[in-house]
This record gives structure tokens, C-alpha cells and sequence, in this order.
């Protein structure tokens, strides 16, 4: 019987069996990251191999090394061929850095201190509405990571790796073809315009964010052959926006902000819009009712909440963003290949759009 049939096979957890395995949903996530730091799935490699001897070579101890990669078994990861001999499954290999969709970076920036020690106060946050990541490290998060640069790259790096199903889905959502320019506002690494521009041979782009945000932009649009149509241009977002495009790409930014701080991001795209143009907003949006969507959301909400000062929003809660801002949302489309995201549209509202003629003019 295979791994998947003989979880199949299993029946329905009780009430009790899934409290329990929650409860220890915090030791899973940190056995998949000391199987990223310790390198377990590339010491495996695509074959077999043995506990014993992954352990000569990684330079720790051999039953300490067989029970984690026994652990990683039991959770899906990798497979115990015979005794003490494991390979790697094709979900544990996403955990290999060289995997071209891997989510090495991923496990360990949300494993690292940085993410974790701030949930130990999600009680106290509930209770006062506090962010407790200040509290805990005596900054802010992005300050923090402003102070610790291979942190930072952790970090730029794993945006990079859960934007790439986007990158591919967004522009089969959206006519990018109608439009000439593209700025992508907080657009990090490039590797969601890069997708764009790769399909759209005739639009040009901007990524636009902070200097650290950028760091990784030049290489990823190297890589593509892109650099000539996308400018790099670093500043800040509650300040303004650059102007000249005619489409305003908003992704994964709104949520890490309170409302006054997201109207500011949006009031700036509003004001460099162009007569015809728009504001592309993707994000996840929750349900009205909490139904069978997956639960992620729900905790990067409380992520928000703990380590960040952001939130995850409804619909309607979008909608009085786009309002506040001047613009108007006209359809909100979801990406189920890119789930749990969805793509927000929104334009001028008649007035705005007579006061961004006015201010381009």
C-alpha cells in the first residue's frame, strides 16, 4: 500500500484527534525546519539512502539523525524504504533549495524566531490589539528585518517562492494586453512582473519598493531577458507612487497594513491613475461566513495580527478601502490556481479621475 492509500485509507479524525493534532502543529513545523537547516533532503538526494550515513555526512549524530528523517517519514516527507534507509517523496522535495518551485527559504524564514516568538503572545494581542512582535523584539517587523540582512533575504526569498503560482495564473486572470505599462507597487523580488512581462511582449514595467524589497529585481529580471522593458525604482509607498503607467499592481501589500496605512498605498495608486486605467489588488478575500476554505487564511490573519499589525479582509472590507481611496472596486475575481488569492479590480471614481487629470496635466 502506497503513502496515499494508506492515508486514504484512515478513517475521519474525531474531535479529539484533531485537537491533538493541532496541538502539535507547532513540533511538525519545526521538524520540517531542521530538516532545512541540517540540509536532510539534498544529503538524501534522489535516490535511497541511509540515516547513518546522511548523518557522517551532515556531522550529526546518528539516532538523533534517524529519528527526525523517521518523523519527516511519518509526516509525508520522506519514505522509510527498509530500516533505517529513507528517500525523499515528491512533497519533501520542495524542501530542497535547488528545487526550482521549492519552499526551502518559506519553512525557514516561518520557522525562525522572528515569525515564532511573537505567537506565544496571540493571547495577549486578542486581548489588547496589540502587534506583539515589538513587545517581544522591541522594533517593528520590518524594521527588524531591516537590521538583519540575511533575514531579510530569507524573507525576500520566500515572497519569491509562493508568488510563483501567481506569476503564472495572473496573467491568464487579467488583459495586461490592453494596457501599455505596469507598475507592481511593493513588487519585491519581480518575479510576478517577470511572469507578466514574459506573456505580454509589448508591456513595459515598474517594480517599485524599498531598496532592501529590491535587492533580488536586477537578477530575477536577468534571468528572464527582461531588463530592458521594467525599471527598478526604490522609495516608499506612504509617500507616493511613480506615475506614468496605466495599470497599479498591488500584491500581498494591503494586509501587512491597518486601514489608514492601506487607503494611504491606495489613495497614492489613485492619484498617479491615468484617465482609463486601473488598480489590480491581489490578496486573499475571506468569506463573509467562514465556510470550507482553507484554514491558511485564517492564520496568516492572526499572523498579521501578532507579528506585522495588518489583517486579511473581506470584500466589503476591500470595497470601503477602494471607497476611502477614490476608487471603486468593479469585480472581484478568485484565483483558485493561485488559491487562497484573488484579484481585485478597481478604477477612479469619476471625481478622482477629474483630480488625477489634473494633477498629471
Amino acid at each position: 500500500m502506497t503513502h496515499t492509500e494508506a492515508a486514504e485509507a484512515r478513517p475521519a479524525a474525531t474531535g479529539r484527534e484533531l485537537v491533538v493534532r493541532l496541538a502539535f502543529g507547532t513540533m511538525a513545523a519545526h521538524t520540517l525546519g531542521a530538516a532545512v537547516r541540517l540540509g536532510i533532503v539534498e544529503l538524501i538526494g534522489d535516490g535511497a539512502r541511509t540515516a547513518a550515513d546522511v548523518a557522517r555526512t551532515a556531522g550529526t549524530a546518528h539516532q538523533p539523525t534517524a529519528r527526525l528523517m523517521r518523523a519527516l517519514a511519518a509526516l509525508g516527507l520522506l519514505t522509510e524504504e527498509a530500516p533505517d534507509t529513507f528517500s525523499v517523496t515528491p512533497a519533501g522535495a520542495l524542501l530542497d533549495p535547488r528545487h526550482p518551485d521549492g519552499l526551502a527559504s518559506f519553512v525557514r524564514m516561518f520557522t525562525d524566531p522572528a515569525i515564532v516568538r511573537a505567537w506565544e503572545h496571540l493571547d495577549g494581542s486578542v486581548r489588547t490589539g496589540e502587534v506583539a512582535f515589538g513587545t517581544v523584539f522591541g522594533t517593528d517587523f520590518f524594521s527588524h528585518l531591516a537590521r538583519h540582512p540575511e533575514l531579510s533575504a530569507d524573507f525576500n526569498t520566500a515572497m519569491s517562492q509562493v508568488v510563483t503560482d501567481t506569476a503564472t495564473v495572473l496573467p491568464r486572470a487579467f488583459d495586461f494586453g490592453r494596457h501599455a505599462r505596469v507598475t507592481d507597487v511593493g513588487g519585491g523580488s519581480g518575479t510576478l512582473m517577470a511572469g507578466l512581462l514574459a506573456t505580454y511582449p509589448d508591456l513595459t514595467g515598474v517594480v517599485f519598493d524599498t531598496a532592501d524589497g529590491l535587492a533580488e529585481a536586477a537578477k530575477t529580471l536577468a534571468r528572464h531577458g527582461l531588463e530592458g522593458r521594467c525599471s527598478l525604482v526604490a522609495g516608499d509607498f506612504f509617500h507616493s507612487v511613480p506615475h506614468g503607467s496605466d495599470v497599479y499592481l498591488v500584491k500581498s501589500v494591503l494586509h501587512d497594513w491597518m486601514d489608514a496605512q492601506a487607503v494611504t498605498i491606495l489613495r497614492h495608486c489613485r492619484r498617479a491613475l491615468p484617465p482609463g486605467g486601473v488598480v489590480l489588488i491581489v490578496e486573499p478575500v475571506l468569506a463573509e461566513v467562514v465556510g470550507a476554505e482553507d484554514a491558511g487564511v485564517y492564520l496568516s490573519d492572526l499572523n498579521m495580527m501578532v507579528n506585522i499589525g495588518g489583517r486579511e479582509r473581506t470584500r466589503a472590507d476591500f470595497e470601503d478601502l477602494c471607497r476611502r481611496a477614490g476608487l471603486r472596486v468593479t469585480s472581484v475575481t478568485p484565483l483558485p490556481d493561485a488559491a487562497p488569492y484573488s484579484l481585485i479590480e478597481a478604477e477612479a471614481e469619476a471625481e478622482a479621475e477629474a483630480e488625477a487629470v489634473a494633477v498629471t496635466g
